[in-house]
């Protein structure tokens, strides 16, 4: 039968040997060094020497004293003999006759080295394991594999094993409990009813309000972002990220509770009892308030990367390629124009100006001319346009993909910024006014002209008058 979390062989090879120990093991933990051959020396007859040896060693080895001594691989025993001298390894069987001996010489050994017996130190390991399960949260095993390892550096003759798994799990458990107690006892009445209703499934419904919080946003859409931030909205609105955790709770305790509330289904949280329930509970949501605002952000990058800018810079290129062909045959009417111009001026003599336009027409007539002059007016911006005036105008027409999430956004998340970026914070945050469709009319007082730039500035101040409308309702006259 295992012992309480250890498998029988693992709880075989404790405090025992497990076969023959390697070459570097046995010259490492069995070399018989000027103290301890010493201390052996005081024993009379090869059998006691040699058992000596053997208790000395084996307690070194595996940390605690054997029943029968003699129980040592022969690997051991013909290393220490040849270390001592003894010629005939049979001799050593001699050793258990008087059993008082055996006891003796292990309460000299005890005291030439410092060893102490478990029971010693039980209350100083019982807080070591307390603190590593608080702290850590760590299991049953790892706990007891590093606290045999504790006892060791701490020179402690390792107990019973029974003794020991027993003592990790007691502790380990009771921890546990006093942690989801302490983080039960935090939770109000009102928090304690809201976490337990999460489990609930609401009528109507396919599942409980858990598993739908802990389900994020996939598909990068407007309908999507909405619905992202309604999950944030409802999750924060719980408000127990902003609670105060009792001093001394570890994060990564309440990491590990997050991690097991967000896979654990609603059924088997529900069969825990009050405490852990409401503690993974809490945990979860304090973990999914971070969580979703994170989901929402990750989702509006990828909704204006791929859906905004992306599709209006594609919408531009396309454009631009169609346009080409169209704008290199006009302009190449024009070059052949102006190259006329260019020659008949460099005649060094004065030519009227029926004379140049004679020239000209002689080359490409003026009604072609003025066609390819109207049409590369039409698909080339001016100089002084900004490059991405065409694909800013796409992205305007595009404004009901992000205007339905635009209302809630700032009000959901608590955004946060510098003092160079606060005037942009406070333009984002009248967003929901300007939105309302209740608002018929868009004024310059409501706007920040200055953070306003580029073609988004030449539409509001000296566009066109239908850009002008879509800013003001009405054109504006030119005030730059």
């Amino acid at each position: 039968m295992p012992v309480e979390f250890l498998s029988d062989e693992e709880a075989a090879a404790y405090g025992r040997y497990v076969g023959a120990p390697t070459r570097a093991e046995l010259e490492k933990m069995f070399f018989l060094d000027d103290a301890d051959r010493k201390l052996i020396g005081r024993r009379r007859g090869d059998q006691h020497r040699l058992g000596f040896a053997l208790q000395l060693t084996t307690a070194r080895f595996v940390g605690r004293f054997l029943p029968d001594p003699l129980e040592v691989p022969a690997e051991v025993i013909d290393y220490l003999a040849d270390q001592l001298g003894v010629a005939d390894v049979s001799q050593v069987k001699q050793y258990t006759e008087r059993r008082q001996t055996q006891f003796d010489h292990q309460d000299e050994i005890k005291k030439a080295y410092g060893l102490r017996e478990f029971s010693a130190v039980e209350a100083e390991f019982t807080a070591w394991v307390d603190a590593r399960a608080w702290n850590t949260g760590d299991g049953k095993k790892s706990i007891f594999i590093d606290g045999v390892s504790w006892l060791r550096t701490n020179k402690v003759l390792l107990p019973g094993v029974t003794t020991l798994t027993r003592l990790i799990a007691r502790v380990r458990d009771e921890a546990t409990e006093r942690l989801h107690e302490t983080l039960h006892g935090i939770l109000s009445p009102r928090q304690q009813a809201i976490l337990a209703r999460l489990l609930e499934v609401p009528e109507g419904a396919r599942a409980s309000d858990l598993e739908r919080w802990r389900k994020g946003p996939s598909v990068p859409s407007g309908r999507n972002m909405e619905k992202a931030l309604e999950r944030a909205g409802e999750i924060l609105s719980v408000g127990l990220g902003a609670m105060e955790l009792p001093p001394g709770v570890p994060q990564r305790r309440m990491v590990d509770l997050a991690r097991y509330g967000m896979t654990a289904t609603a059924t088997t949280l529900r069969r825990h009892g009050p405490s852990r329930q409401l503690a993974t509970l809490l945990a979860t949501v304090i973990y999914l308030e971070g969580k979703s605002v994170d989901d929402c952000l990750d989702l509006l990058d990828l909704l204006m990367t791929t859906e905004l800018i992306g599709k209006a810079e594609t919408a531009t290129d396309k454009e631009r390629a169609r346009q080409h062909p169209k704008l290199a045959r006009h302009s190449a009417t024009l070059a052949v124009a102006v190259e006329t111009l260019l020659e008949v001026t460099e005649y060094g003599e004065e030519l009227r100006l029926e004379q140049v336009w004679e020239a000209i027409d002689a080359m490409v007539p003026r009604r072609e001319l003025k066609e390819a002059v109207a049409a590369v007016t039409g698909m080339v911006p001016p100089p002084d346009a900004d490059a991405d005036g065409q694909m800013r105008a796409l992205l305007a027409e595009r404004i009901a993909t992000v205007s339905g999430f635009l209302k809630t956004l700032t009000t959901v998340i608590e955004f946060g910024a510098n003092a160079e970026a606060q005037r942009v914070l406070a333009a984002m945050r009248t967003l929901p006014r300007l939105l309302d469709g209740r608002k018929k009319k868009v004024t310059e007082d409501d706007i920040d002209v200055a953070l306003v730039s580029g073609s988004w500035k030449r539409g509001w101040c000296c566009g066109p008058a239908r850009t002008a409308a879509r800013w003001t309702r009405t054109p504006t006259p030119c005030a730059c």
